[in-house]
């Protein structure tokens, strides 16, 4: 007994310190609820009743995160692990947003039902990608992407298609199912999805650190050198579209069941964009930095208007710069490359401002 005990011991303890600042994170998320309720005198009753209070907006606030991260690790699976270059990323998350609120609405679908057909337009903008990517890649693939994206976004706000779409004016009146109502069951929702960003993170660990994240690695190191040892690349290429749009769709689907209108805005380009973002702050090919770096744009997005109005931006577009120059590998990637160099990042501020005076 001692002697299995003592060979199982070392398997555990790599694992608890790997996933330690998960687990701590994950257990300060579980509790928060109650931890704000308890700070502002709300009783657990009323917590529990899904009585209003500074608990429930920050549950509110905490799963527009959860629905962020999960977007952004999933833009980070094909361009951090996989290295795609994307512009058309949110379409597989604006997909499964405008599925859930035609399904729910116009064919009157229930929840099941709605998410695997949510699921099957994942798989299938997925491979509408891989047709794409097995003819041109670089960015050649990438504007591809985008003028796919591009479409679809200009489809959901035609006229033609506004009876099931909105049109310009978004996606409304949406039935909810009674059990993941986020106003009559915050709290439930909110559990639920951090339930399912805590199983999507899981999931893309397992995935990247299995042989098929591997050869994503070893593809987005060098393709030819990974072709020249045998393996399929476009194969683990739409392999990991296919899990990424997947993902995106059903957080897509998340954000119908919880905002009262699916807005055409998460088609876009720039929405695109804010998941570049939240890919490069928390650290790009991190997979946790991405999550982090959710936060960390939902964070200043939503305080920083509250607290600054029209300057809001300029200051946003600041500290963007600031972690580009003093963080270049982001949050995450910084910290663990231990990489921090104030130095460096203070003589690029300096030298970009000395052309910017001379010019």
């Amino acid at each position: 007994m001692s002697a299995t005990t003592n060979s199982m011991q070392p398997s555990r303890t790599p694992w608890m310190r790997r996933y330690s600042a998960f687990l701590l994170t994950t257990a300060i998320l579980i509790i928060l609820p109650f931890i704000i309720s308890l700070l502002n005198g709300q009783s657990f009753a009323d917590l529990l009743a899904n009585e209003p209070g500074q608990s429930k907006f920050i549950q509110g606030l905490m799963i527009e995160i959860f629905i962020l991260a999960i977007y952004a690790i999933s833009y980070d699976l094909i361009l951090g692990v996989t290295g795609i270059l994307s512009f058309g990323h949110a379409m597989f998350f604006a997909v499964g947003a405008y599925a859930t609120g035609v399904f729910l609405k116009s064919m009157e679908w229930s929840l099941l039902p709605t998410m695997a057909a949510v699921i099957v337009f994942g798989i299938i903008q997925a491979l509408l990608f891989g047709v794409i990517l097995a003819r041109v890649s670089g960015i050649t693939f990438a504007l591809v992407t985008l003028g796919l994206a591009y479409v679809f976004d200009i489809l959901i706000k035609t006229r033609e298609l506004g009876k099931w779409t909105g049109g310009d004016v978004g996606l409304q009146g949406i039935p909810r199912p009674e059990l993941l109502n986020p106003n009559r069951q915050r709290l439930l929702f909110y559990y639920v999805m951090l339930g399912f960003t805590v199983a999507v993170y899981l999931l893309y660990r397992r995935f990247v650190d299995s042989p098929t994240g591997r050869v994503w690695l070893a593809t987005r190191e060098n393709e030819d050198r990974a072709k020249m040892l045998g393996f399929n690349t476009i194969l683990f290429k739409i392999t990991a579209l296919t899990i990424a749009s997947i993902t995106a769709a059903l957080a897509g689907m998340a954000y119908t069941l919880f905002q009262p209108i699916v807005s055409p805005e998460i088609a876009s380009l720039g929405f695109t964009v804010d998941g570049l973002l939240m890919v490069l702050i928390g650290g790009i090919g991190t997979l946790s930095g991405p999550m982090l770096g959710a936060a960390v744009f939902k964070f200043m997005d939503f305080y920083f208007n509250r607290w600054f109005g029209e300057n809001a931006s300029f200051i946003i577009g600041a500290i963007y710069v600031a972690i580009v120059l003093f963080l270049p590998y982001g949050i995450v990637g910084t910290w663990r490359t231990r990489q921090l160099d104030f130095r460096r990042g203070w003589r690029d501020l300096i030298g970009r401002f000395t052309k910017l005076i001379h010019n």
